[in-house]
């Protein structure tokens, strides 16, 4: 941690702060608590998205949605999308249109995680999720995170990470600052990641030696003997997990056009979907639960974090070791400058 030396850059410094206020005092106690009874973390792997950079902003930059995407590629479409529909949306200037188009045009035949088009920088940025663990227990959702109480179905999950600006030197709290300082080492070293994959995480700590945390998500997760298996993805409140499982227990599986017959393994008879049901309604009928157990399965909604390792330039993008499951291609139909669409080429 470097607070006070001038002139350190940007991406080796972290910036703590005191903040007097109630809420903020509130937070740092809870937070404190947490760390103290869930001390070691389990990394799942990374996850992908998008940034932009734009002028003035640097060394800041600033995320375009959730890091949701599970490989670099799903990053690289959705970039060629959010492109392409500004091409289309956005402007009236064929010059800035043009811009837009020639960087949906690279990235429709290379796998790259950098583009630029009308003076932005924009980027395919990585982040590894873990979650904390104590006593064999991951670490369920603090009092303090922001939460809500609706068990509509239809409810929104509020998007926290869209508009995050990636800054590594802006002031945090004392233990937000203290848990980046323990995250500055970290590195995959369990046997079951691939040498390579190992070894690029070890070349991070060098090329990408910051770290930043992201806002906070909530996963379901089902409790196995010695391992958990995820059940629902990433939501931005506890609130929005707990009804995913709702929906999990209570919702029949779609039956696809191409698929008359489910297979085996995904059917659930009539008693255990009464018994599901059953469970789902008493869980909803608690205020903000944790956990449930039912027919001898055991889910919990847990608090799932992201670190983002930060360089000289910036947040870091995929590595060589990431996989992907498939490659670049024309996703759009072609736009010229004048914004017309030729459709079916």
């Amino acid at each position: 941690m470097d607070a006070h030396r001038e002139g350190s850059p940007d991406h080796l410094t972290i910036n703590i702060t005191r903040r007097d206020d109630p809420v903020s005092e509130v937070t740092e106690a809870d937070a404190s608590a947490s760390v103290r009874r869930y001390p070691n973390i389990v990394v799942r792997g990374p996850l992908f998205g998008l940034a932009e950079q734009r002028r003035g902003d640097r060394p800041r930059w600033r995320l375009l949605g959730e890091l949701d995407c599970g490989f670099p590629q799903m990053a690289r479409d959705e970039l060629n999308s959010l492109l392409w529909f500004r091409a289309r949306d956005d402007t009236g200037d064929p010059v800035v249109r043009r811009s837009l188009l020639d960087a949906v045009a690279r990235l429709e035949v290379e796998a790259t995680d950098e583009v630029s088009a009308d003076g932005v920088r924009y980027r395919v940025v990585r982040a590894d999720e873990f979650a904390r663990i104590g006593d064999g227990r991951l670490e369920p959702p603090r009092a303090t995170d922001p939460d809500e109480d609706s068990w509509d179905p239809d409810a929104p999950d509020p998007c926290r990470t869209e508009g995050f600006v990636v800054d590594h030197a802006a002031a945090v709290g004392l233990t937000e600052g203290i848990d980046r300082a323990g995250l500055l080492g970290l590195s995959y070293t369990a046997a079951r990641f691939p040498e390579d994959v190992r070894a690029d995480s070890r070349r991070a700590l060098t090329t990408h030696p910051g770290v930043v945390l992201l806002p906070t998500t909530f996963r379901v997760v089902e409790r196995k003997e010695a391992t958990w298996s995820m059940v629902t993805g990433q939501y931005s409140t506890p609130q929005g997990a707990r009804r995913a499982l709702v929906h999990h227990l209570t919702r029949p599986v779609p039956r696809l056009p191409d698929m008359p017959e489910l297979p085996a393994w995904m059917k659930v008879d009539e008693k255990e979907a009464a018994l599901d049901a059953r469970a789902a309604k008493e869980f909803a009928s608690r205020r903000r639960p944790d956990e449930l157990v039912v027919r001898g399965r055991r889910f919990e909604v847990i608090r799932v974090e992201r670190v983002m390792r930060i360089g000289p330039d910036g947040p870091e993008g995929s590595r060589p070791s990431d996989v992907d499951d498939y490659g670049p291609s024309r996703i759009h139909p072609v736009m010229d400058e004048e914004g017309n669409i030729a459709y079916g080429t």
